[in-house]
């Protein structure tokens, strides 16, 4: 016990450098403040990579199912309903929509944007949780008829508030002698939605199903059908059923993953090799590290001495060296821990600070696909960054202790 508090105490001593050893405290400095930032660093980057998986992920399910059903090209599911009827009563099976998907023109005064219109009935979209919050705003007593509701966004570029009208041309019209006459008509738009992803406010148009059926000529039918899930896992077998069950109608059925695979891989990369390359900022400041234990031990060489000729153990000025680099380790990952998830809570008010200053967009909705920048932490990432901190500090800390335990005080005395 004494010699555990000698050790500490000496520990201590050598943490607080004198003047003529400022710069092993400079090191020291560098060390401690790189292994902070390093982990902060860590922490806020793999966060915000979470948090834009997680809400790309969750508006993208808000707004699809887990599974679609696609129709022949020119084959609408005219029994649709039967089809929907059985594929609800599948266990794993949360909601089953059938609804219309066309591309189309959509012009008001002399803006023309692309727009993707869904044709949907109110009680289906409305069991959507984001759809509900979106469109919390919107009296849907009046989503009936030649009514639609459009994205914040695509509104804004069309210059159409609740009230106007705009108008859908789509190119698949009617055949004439004198060509195919493109199909008009106009929409009285009764609100917007926003779910705060840009692929969606910028482009969908929702209008009741019946009335895309009208417009699309289907005559009862739809192009597609949407599955949401009540477990993710199932999602496999599920799918299996269901291409069983309706794989002889020529029917198409795919699933979240194939149609936004290549988007989620390349996040996935991304998120790997930034952990990467940002473990380098702490494996640099380990090195910072052994540098400035190897000049402490260097330094103190006459100390170390005197401590072995009045009775200190190789193991005891092992250990004063280990406590020293241990504590800068220790205590700057702790630092980075509180300054990373202080940033990571709070991350969309330094945002909106910093783009105060800087006068421009830093997170474009138009790039990221999101309106506000997310953070997600996972614990279990966080205790990784913290331990994989510890393990290169500690491990930074052996060589110079060693060549401290094997420092020959009579080679060090000699000339004293």
């Amino acid at each position: 016990m004494i010699f555990a508090k000698f050790e500490r105490l000496m520990a201590c001593r050598y943490l607080r450098a004198k003047r003529k050893e400022g710069f092993i405290s400079v090191i020291t400095g560098f060390a401690f403040t790189g292994i902070a930032l390093g982990v902060a660093t860590l922490i806020i980057v793999m966060s915000v990579m979470n948090g834009f998986r997680h809400e790309l992920l969750g508006r993208i399910l808000g707004i699809n199912g887990h599974i679609g059903i696609m129709s022949p090209a020119g084959y609408p599911f005219n029994n649709y309903q039967e089809a929907v009827k059985e594929i609800g009563e599948y266990q794993q099976v949360e909601t089953v929509i059938p609804m219309i998907e066309g591309q189309l023109l959509v012009t008001a005064g002399k803006a023309a944007e692309g727009a993707m219109v869904r044709g949907v009935s109110k009680e289906d979209m409305l069991r959507k949780e984001i759809m509900r919050d979106a469109l919390s705003d919107v009296d849907m007593e009046e989503y009936e008829g030649n009514s639609v509701v459009i994205g914040s966004r695509l509104a804004r570029k069309l210059g159409v508030i609740p009230g106007d009208e705009i108008t859908l041309i789509s190119p698949n019209g009617k055949v004439t002698a004198f060509g195919t006459v493109p199909r008009m008509k106009a929409y009285r738009v009764i609100g917007t939605f926003d779910v705060g992803m840009y692929e969606y406010d910028s482009s969908f148009i929702f209008m009741p199903l019946d009335a895309a059926q009208l417009y699309f000529g289907m005559k009862g039918g739809v192009t597609h059908i949407d599955v949401t899930l009540k477990d993710q896992k199932t999602l496999k077998p599920v799918k299996q059923a269901i291409e069983q069950s309706v794989g002889g109608a020529g029917a198409y059925v795919y699933d979240w993953e194939q149609t936004n695979a290549a988007f989620f891989n390349a996040i996935a990369v991304e998120r790997n090799v930034m952990f990467l390359i940002l473990t380098l900022i702490i494996l640099v400041a380990a090195f910072n590290i052994i540098t400035g234990l190897i000049m402490l031990v260097k330094d103190k060489g006459r100390d170390i001495a005197v401590l072995r000729t009045i009775g200190a153990t190789k193991g005891m000025i092992m250990r004063v060296f280990f406590m020293d680099g241990a504590f800068i380790g220790v205590v700057g990952t702790t630092l980075g821990l509180v300054l990373g998830l202080l940033f990571c809570y709070n991350i969309e008010a330094i945002r909106q600070f910093l783009q105060n200053i800087a006068g421009r967009d830093l997170f474009s909705a138009e790039i990221y696909f999101l309106s506000q920048l997310p953070a997600k932490v996972d614990p279990l990432e966080v205790t990784t960054v913290a331990v994989i901190s510890l393990l290169l500090s500690f491990l930074a800390t052996i060589y110079p202790a060693y060549r401290a335990a094997k420092f020959d005080p009579v080679e060090a005395l000699r000339y004293e």
